[in-house]
Order: structure tokens, then C-alpha cells, then sequence
């Protein structure tokens, strides 16, 4: 009787462990696969249902529910994260497009587990975040929610946009699969370059004899034209970047220059010593001179894992594909360093605000998915929050020795003041030897120096960033153009 009384606590336990045991405080997301069936397949979508209960929380709505769901296909996703980790993320493909937790309409999505961040869910969180205020031309929304898969509460996951070729989120045209005509082959592309082997691959050697492994991702299946042209869009690439004269701007009519200094830029910050090894999305629109443009970005799993005193190309860790190279080029490093500047001006100070408010948000359900996952939970979100921002500030600080602090100080010993007078033209307190302009998405102006203190902006009325270079000193100033 004993024993029967030991088993029957211990399946109490058991049962306990798996039972639907979330906070109350995110919507909570309960997928039903077909008989119950485990996901243990990357490959295969299984059936199932799914209903998004908001549980009242404002600024949510549910969808479907218990009595009435909603069907979708779901299977498996990621490489090591699916197979290290016995928290899963997966892929979901719903049957009918819904707009989830207020993101757009889509039938796709993943859930993902970030099983392997142990700083508040925050890497991922951050840099998408520092891409959305960086504006390159698509980042991922993703929302906390809680899941109950089968019965069983799995924990707090991220419902997140995938990559895909969409007019919400990769605006190309969709290049049809096996084609050869000469000017459709030219876009759109959606190309991953991945540190995994795949069917749906070509492959170029580097200037530094490593392998580049480009994982097609629209279109999906290649006619011989498409494949080559592909290689030789890639090879052509590669040769301009490997020119032993760095001075050399072939390499920027092959890749949009601002897009691959902003997607560098955002790396840096989040010391993603993995970045341009794998999860590297570039993109190209249709046509024979558009170039390369690099995003969306996607993975930001291996940031702050190692000493932040260092660039991400350096020493790294993982085979990286181009950037070592081409940080050689002064006008690849001028372009980031303005984007540095904009970035310390307009974002750096809101961003504890927005990592407290994020931990905030998701404490309570942390704290259950930490109960589920004992192994590797963030069980405390406020000092996993802190240790992540510590290592945040820690590669700013570092940065800044490299690259500078934002040149906007203004101090009264050293100022040079700057007055917009009738019909946009500036007026300098002093005399100054060059100037460079840009816009507030960081792309250039033209601005002529019409004399030692006066200059023109040639464009539309607006806020510009202007870089004065004096004799003894180098400024940076706000103006505004009036209508």
C-alpha cells in the first residue's frame, strides 16, 4: 500500500511539472497537433489547432478558442537550437491568414524558444530593436506568449515574422522558380548566407580560400541561368572586395553601401561575433543595376559570449564571410562611423528604458517558463536584464575609444555656432574648411561650401546632421531647413 501510495504522489508530481501552469500576465497561445502527435521533425508539417486566448490582457485580442479552433500545420525549426535543447522553437503555418497579438496578417510564423539566452531573452529583443530604430527595409516583429502545446504548458516563447518574400515584409518581386529570362533572373533574391549545408545552395570560394554557402530562399527552385547567375552576381562581388586598393568603390555598385554599414553597425553594438557566418539575409530587387542589400537580421544568439574589447571580425570564433574584408575600406568605415554618431545622438539613452520595460513585461512569465526549464530559465529577469545591459554599455564604451563620441557637445569654449538664414543658406560664427550633410535616416545630403562661413544644403526643407571640419577641430551640428 505504501508503494502504491509513493507511485501515486510521484505521478501527481509528474503531472503537476507539465501541467498548463502560466502566468496569467502574456496571452497564452495552446496548439492541439492530430492525435496528440509529438513534433520531432524539421522537414514535415503535422496538422493541428490553435486558439489565442488573451486571458482579458488590454491591447490583445484573442483568437478562435477551445470549443472552436483554428487549424494550422506545424513542425520543427532552427539547427542547434532544435537539436540541443529540449525546449523547442518551431514553425507554424496557419491554414488561414490571422493578424497574431496585433502583428500583420500572415499564415506564417515561428515560435521561438531562445532556450540558450540566459540574459533575459534580450539578445534577440535587442537587435531587433536597434534594426527597427536603425530602419533597415524589413525587421521581424516578434511578441512574448506564453504556449500550451498538447495539454502542456511549454513555456514563454517569441511569435515572431518570419523571412520571407511579402509586401509586409521583404518587398521584392517574387522571382518565379526556374526561369531563364535574362531580365527576370535579375530580381528578386532573398539569399541567406549560411554556415549549414543545403539542397537549396550554391556555394563560391572566398578570396580567403573559405566556402560561402548561399542558401536560396526566393526563388526556390533554380533554372541553370538562375544558379549562375547567382554565383557570378556573388563572384563578382567577392573579387571587388578582395581589390587590393582599398580605395576602390567597384564592391559599392554591387552592395548598397548604407544598408551593409547599418547591419554591420547593429552587429557591433550586440558584439554578434557569429554575424556574417550564418542567419546573414541579403536581398536584391529586380533589375541589372540594383545592388545587394543586406538585412533583414535574424539570429542574435551568440551575443556577449565573449570579451566585448574587440570587433566582431576579429578573432572571431566562427567563419565570417566578407566583413573582415571589407572594413578595410575607408569609405565602408566613414559610412558606419556617421551611423555611430546618429545612433549615440538618437537612440543609445532610451535603451535601458526600453530593456526595463521589456523585463518588466515579461517577469512573471519568465519566472514560470524558468520553473518549466529549470536548466536554462531567466528566473530573475531584472539581474539577467542588468547583467545584459552591463555587457551593452561595456561595448559602447569600448566602441566609443574607436570610433568616437557623438560630435554634438556644443560646449560654450569651443562651439561653432550655426545659423539657417533666409533661403536655407548657414551661417558660420567661424571660418571652416569642409562640410558633409545627412538627412535623420543617415543618408547624405548635398551640401556646397559656398565660402569659408557660409554654406547651401541642396534638398527639401527638413532636420540635417552637419559635420564641420575646422583647423583645429571637427563639429556636429542640428539644423533645420524651414518650407
Amino acid at each position: 500500500m505504501k508503494k502504491l501510495f509513493t507511485l501515486f504522489v510521484a505521478i501527481l508530481c509528474a503531472a503537476a511539472i507539465h501541467a498548463a501552469n502560466y502566468s496569467g500576465t502574456l496571452p497564452v497561445l495552446h496548439i492541439n497537433t492530430e492525435n496528440s502527435t509529438p513534433i520531432t521533425s524539421k522537414e514535415y508539417y503535422l496538422n493541428g489547432t490553435y486558439y489565442l486566448d488573451n486571458l482579458g490582457i488590454e491591447g490583445y485580442k484573442s483568437i478562435g478558442s477551445a470549443n472552436e479552433p483554428l487549424t494550422l500545420k506545424i513542425k520543427g525549426r532552427g539547427n542547434y537550437t532544435f537539436t540541443g535543447f529540449d525546449k523547442k522553437p518551431y514553425r507554424l503555418k496557419l491554414d488561414a491568414k490571422a493578424a497574431l497579438l496585433g502583428m500583420k496578417k500572415s499564415k506564417h510564423f515561428a515560435l521561438l524558444a531562445h532556450a540558450d539566452d540566459n540574459l533575459g531573452f534580450l539578445r534577440n529583443t535587442m537587435g531587433f530593436e536597434l534594426s527597427r530604430r536603425g530602419g533597415l527595409d524589413f525587421t521581424p516583429e516578434q511578441r512574448p506568449v506564453e504556449v500550451v502545446l498538447n495539454g502542456e504548458y511549454i513555456g514563454l516563447y517569441f511569435l515572431t515574422e518570419t523571412i520571407r518574400v511579402d509586401s509586409d515584409r521583404v518587398k521584392i518581386t517574387e522571382q518565379a522558380d526556374n526561369i531563364s529570362d535574362p531580365e527576370e533572373i535579375t530580381g528578386g533574391w532573398l539569399v541567406e548566407i549560411d554556415n549549414y549545408w543545403d539542397a537549396d545552395q550554391i556555394t563560391i570560394n572566398e578570396g580567403n580560400g573559405e566556402l560561402i554557402r548561399l542558401t536560396y530562399k526566393s526563388p526556390e527552385v533554380l533554372s541553370d541561368a538562375q544558379s549562375d547567375y547567382l554565383k557570378n552576381l556573388a563572384t563578382a562581388a567577392d573579387r571587388a572586395i578582395y581589390a587590393n586598393d582599398k580605395s576602390s568603390t567597384e564592391w559599392e555598385n554591387i552592395i548598397d553601401i548604407d544598408s551593409l554599414a547599418m547591419f554591420y553597425l547593429i552587429q557591433e553594438i550586440m558584439d554578434n561575433a557569429e554575424s556574417f557566418h550564418g542567419s546573414c539575409y541579403f536581398h536584391k530587387h529586380r533589375g541589372a543595376d540594383t545592388k545587394i542589400i543586406f538585412g533583414p537580421v535574424w539570429d542574435f544568439g551568440n551575443s556577449y559570449h565573449r570579451s566585448t574589447d574587440k570587433f566582431i571580425h576579429q578573432d572571431p570564433p566562427y567563419g565570417q564571410t566578407w566583413i573582415a574584408e571589407i572594413a578595410k575600406f575607408p569609405r565602408f568605415q566613414a559610412r558606419v562611423k556617421q551611423l555611430w554618431n546618429k545612433f549615440l545622438d538618437n537612440d543609445y539613452a532610451s535603451l535601458d528604458k526600453f530593456a526595463s520595460d521589456f523585463a518588466k513585461q515579461i517577469a512573471k512569465a519568465a519566472e514560470c517558463d524558468a520553473n518549466r526549464w529549470p536548466n536554462y530559465g531567466n528566473r530573475n529577469m531584472e539581474n539577467a536584464k542588468n547583467e545584459f545591459m552591463k555587457m551593452l554599455h561595456a561595448k559602447v564604451s569600448w566602441l566609443k575609444k574607436q570610433w568616437g563620441e557623438s560630435g554634438i557637445t556644443g560646449t560654450e569654449e569651443n562651439a561653432l555656432n550655426v545659423t539657417v538664414a533666409d533661403g536655407g543658406q548657414l551661417l558660420f560664427s567661424g571660418n571652416v574648411d569642409s562640410a558633409t550633410a545627412f538627412d535623420l535616416s543617415g543618408r547624405p545630403a548635398n551640401i556646397e561650401l559656398t565660402s569659408p562661413t557660409t554654406a547651401r544644403i541642396d534638398g527639401m526643407a527638413g532636420i540635417y546632421i552637419v559635420r564641420l571640419q575646422t583647423a583645429s577641430s571637427a563639429k556636429t551640428v542640428k539644423v533645420v531647413i524651414p518650407q
